[in-house]
């Protein structure tokens, strides 16, 4: 979901300042109460009304052990992901480490 645009915010609290209540400013922009709440409260309190930066879940803690999973990878090529996690002595879950094998554009080959 894209953040709304600093245009639609600066009229959003023009009708606020004007002294439009925050139902009616949220109806008549077809924004929600508690977004426009939420803007007026940030702005009396930090000054502030652009979006803020995405954030989007915690940091992927695979990067971690992609280099040593890639040699492992190559090494042997034919291991299944149970024999790569007990190699590399790793704590994650097979489809974990699965997500990380194709992160790595690598695959996983029986012959």
């Amino acid at each position: 979901m894209r953040a709304y645009s600093m245009d639609l915010r600066q009229r959003v609290l023009a009708d606020c300042d004007a002294g439009l209540p925050t139902a009616e400013v949220a109806t008549k922009y077809s924004v929600s109460r508690p977004w426009v709440r939420r803007l007026k409260q940030r702005r009396r309190e930090t000054g502030e009304v652009a979006p803020r930066p995405q954030r989007h879940g915690r940091p992927c803690g695979r990067t971690a052990y992609a280099e040593a999973l890639r040699q492992a990878i190559q090494a042997q090529p034919d291991a299944t992901l149970a024999e790569l996690r007990a190699r590399l002595q790793l704590r994650v879950s097979l489809a974990t480490l699965w997500r990380a094998v194709a992160d790595l554009g690598l695959t996983v080959k029986k012959k």
